[in-house]
């Protein structure tokens, strides 16, 4: 775990979809204090003919009691995160904690780690305001999450002369499937797999090392490091297809309702404006998708 201040902005500023996708979808709705940004604290300001959220002391109390917005970044997923050349955390998940912390004139705190179980493993020890993860009930019961922001696909890898070619072939007795402990897929996977055996690793690269260096049968994991991995890796390939849709969204504590409202609001805005599609067109994301409106 490790941490960046970035300094708050002085005055805020304003900053697609997928059709069909409420299918692959378990949203989390808009509540009432939400839908229409005037409750909880929210005021709509005019400018530029878009709105902007003007928070209350009491919806900034929530977000920062510490007064800093300490935001908790995975760059275990380089599709929402990446580092920099120095190290610096870059990608959507940073430009999102930014253009938040800006509108809402908070210092920013940036709290990095290397996987989503840690993140969630944190929040126990009260050391962040607002993270960027999956959507999974086992997490829902402690952190309220927006509508997601994002959808990407989580998928096997295998050994190029595997005998599984379709995403059913891999739960079957004697198959061993790689994970990183905590994350989405692994979430996911042990809800749903009923013969193969999950063997987890502390982070998605350990997962991927594992994979090889103990001839698994499969890995488990989000399609794009998969891709990069076999890439660099001849001797394993990418299966098609997928076996869950990862519902990437933000999140908070909870206990913070008036927060949580304005952070709804939020992040439909990001994605109704076009910020999210931006930013992963900056950070080199093609293949991720802005999730469509809650």
């Amino acid at each position: 775990m490790q941490r960046q201040n970035v300094s708050a902005a002085g005055k805020r500023d304003l900053a697609g979809s997928l059709s069909g996708a409420n299918a692959l979808l378990c949203p989390v709705p808009l509540s009432g204090h939400a839908a229409n940004g005037l409750s909880n604290g929210l005021q709509n300001v005019a400018t530029k003919g878009s709105p902007v959220t003007q928070a209350s002391p009491e919806v900034l109390k929530e977000f920062a009691p510490t007064g800093k917005l300490r935001a908790a970044i995975n760059q275990g997923n380089t599709v929402l995160a990446q580092k920099g050349l120095n190290g610096e955390a870059l990608g959507i998940t940073v430009d999102l904690a930014r253009e938040l912390s800006k509108r809402l004139g908070l210092e920013l705190e940036l709290i990095t780690f290397d996987a989503a179980g840690k993140v969630f493993e944190a929040l126990k020890r009260g050391v962040w305001d607002i993270a960027f993860l999956a959507v999974e009930p086992v997490r829902a019961a402690e952190i309220d999450f927006t509508a997601p922001y994002v959808l990407i696909e989580g998928t096997y890898m295998v050994p190029k002369d595997s005998a599984l070619k379709k995403i059913d072939d891999v739960d079957k007795a004697g198959i061993r499937i790689a994970v990183a402990t905590g994350s989405a897929y692994d979430l996911y996977l042990t809800r749903t797999i009923k013969n193969a055996t999950l063997v987890r690793a502390p982070t998605g690269p350990d997962a991927l090392n594992m994979f090889v260096r103990d001839r698994l049968e499969a890995a488990g994991g989000v399609k794009q490091p998969l891709v990069e991995f076999a890439a660099a890796n001849p001797g394993v390939r990418v299966m098609d297809g997928r076996f869950m849709a990862i519902q990437q969204a933000m999140g908070m504590p909870k206990g913070r309702s008036k927060a949580h409202a304005y952070l709804q609001t939020f992040i439909e805005e990001m994605k109704a404006s076009g910020f999210c599609a931006q930013a992963l067109k900056r950070s080199n994301q093609p293949d991720a998708v802005v999730a469509p409106p809650a």
